[in-house]
């Protein structure tokens, strides 16, 4: 191994959304990829994530009934809004949806449970990468409103960790600024 091994995290891109498209893994594909982002970090042996695979019809049809939840708490919204919440789920063909369900019996504090759901989902960020596919992880509104919730069939003590969109990239992710190493990072003495 080498520094050079390191390359692929380099190059890890958020792909837009709007900029995925088909094709989306197969079957054997999809359920190799979410085998292997579940090989997390996780205290206490919990498993306190879920996946909710949303793709077709059903995709179309969650994407529609978040933009009439959308539309009914905010009846003043814009146009250009609304047509926005409308199309959120009409791009990429794969949508995930990577929860948490919190033990609260549990002495596992809440927060490491969060984080492992949260590894989980970026372990699907990197498989998908390194399958030759595109992802992004979004939350918005819908990931922290409990109709949305009861929409997906979500428990009380389950939440939404992000909605990981998957497919193909129809165009070069595009370089983003990133943070400095020196900005973050430090070496602590007493």
């Amino acid at each position: 191994m080498t520094l050079n091994d390191l390359a692929f995290l380099d190059s890890r891109r958020s792909v837009p959304s709007r900029q995925l498209g088909e094709p989306a893994p197969d079957d054997a594909t999809l359920r190799r990829l979410l085998e292997s982002a579940l090989r997390v970090p996780d205290h206490g042996k919990l498993a306190p994530f879920r996946i909710r695979i949303l793709r077709g019809e059903a995709k179309l049809a969650f994407g529609r009934k978040l933009a009439k939840l959308a539309a009914d708490a905010n009846p003043d919204m814009s146009d250009a809004k609304r047509d926005k919440e409308q199309r959120r789920y009409e791009h990429a063909p794969l949508v995930l949806v990577v929860t948490t369900k919190i033990d609260g019996d549990s002495k596992v504090p809440a927060l490491e449970q969060d984080l492992a759901a949260g590894c989980v989902a970026y372990n699907i960020l990197l498989g998908a990468q390194a399958l030759g596919f595109g992802a992004q992880w979004l939350t918005g509104w819908a990931a922290y409103d409990r109709d949305v919730a009861k929409l997906l069939g979500m428990k009380k003590s389950e939440h939404v960790i992000g909605f990981i969109h998957v497919g193909t990239p129809t165009m070069d992710a595009p370089e983003r600024e990133r943070p400095w190493y020196d900005d973050i990072v430090s070496v602590w003495s007493p």
